[in-house]
């Protein structure tokens, strides 16, 4: 079961196309922001979440192939959001809330199909709290890491899981591993070959990205999730070489859940310990 109460995961998944999407449903009341430190993003509604804005929770959230023509797919799951009742109230109904997320899996498989509206309508439909499938499924069923590598050269990556608890606090993280560099998995000094390949004549522009959500049962408010956000980043930093870069679209949604009273820098450790976690385990998963 995911560890979170009400947290729900689906995925929709084309294993010949290579492409996916995958949805996340919250519960009611679900507090939200984000951090985007990759250059080249491919991403939708973040801007609600900012913690200015006046919108106060999310319904949903969208992690998906096809680039920025998945996006598209995030409509799907709005309308499943609107068919449940979910929304911010207007004098024209509920709006749902469903920010989205993509990574850059046109190079594989077959680039003509990405997910749109009935396929995110699809993984919204599908979503339940027992634990979802992993490796290459849904939103990371093109992944790849090491990228730098080549195409000849780079390796599975995929959507990866881990949970962290300290007490009462849980933080659960959701991460579809599609990098540019390699999966680090400890060492203490930092490996330049990636950096060196830059210099090489291989093509990598605007081709990669590790994207993810990190939950908790936590109460933290707007400013406190985007501080969690940047924690799930620096687990991304402990987890591959290198993090963040003009190639990457690297991006995370923190989401509180808001039952148990913590300190935000407890729940902040517990991101960046779960995020390196799963992108730790989809190294060991698919080995170099």
């Amino acid at each position: 079961m995911i560890p979170v109460d009400g947290v729900k995961v689906g995925h929709w998944t084309d294993a010949e196309a290579q492409t996916g999407c995958t949805a996340i449903e919250f519960p009611v009341g679900t507090v939200a922001s984000y951090e985007c430190r990759g250059g080249a993003p491919a991403a939708r509604e973040l801007t609600l979440l900012e913690p200015e804005k006046s919108v106060t929770s999310i319904d949903a959230l969208l992690l998906t192939g096809g680039s920025a023509f998945g996006l598209a797919a995030a409509d799907g799951v709005m309308r499943r959001m609107e068919e449940l009742g979910r929304g911010v109230p207007t004098p024209a109904g509920a709006v749902p809330i469903v920010p989205a997320l993509g990574i850059f899996d046109l190079a594989v498989g077959d680039s003509t199909v990405r997910p749109g509206a009935e396929q995110g309508y699809a993984a919204a439909s599908a979503v339940t709290s027992d634990d979802p499938p992993v490796g290459q499924v849904g939103a990371g069923t093109g992944a790849y890491v090491s990228h730098w590598r080549g195409p000849d050269g780079a390796r599975p990556g995929g959507i990866h899981t881990a949970t962290r608890r300290l007490g009462d606090v849980v933080m659960w993280a959701l991460v579809v591993v599609n990098a540019f560099g390699d999966i680090d998995t400890g060492s203490r000094t930092v490996d330049l070959a990636p950096v060196e390949a830059l210099r090489g004549s291989f093509e990598f522009d605007r081709t990669h990205t590790t994207i993810g959500v990190v939950v908790t049962n936590a109460r933290l408010d707007k400013v406190g999730c985007r501080i969690v956000a940047q924690g799930a980043h620096d687990g991304l930093a402990r987890a591959i070489n290198p993090p963040h870069t003009r190639f990457d679209g690297d991006a995370f949604v923190a989401a509180a859940t808001g039952g148990v009273p913590a300190h935000v820098d407890v729940v902040r450790l517990l991101a960046l310990a779960a995020v390196t976690d799963a992108i730790r385990g989809a190294g060991q998963h698919h080995p170099g």
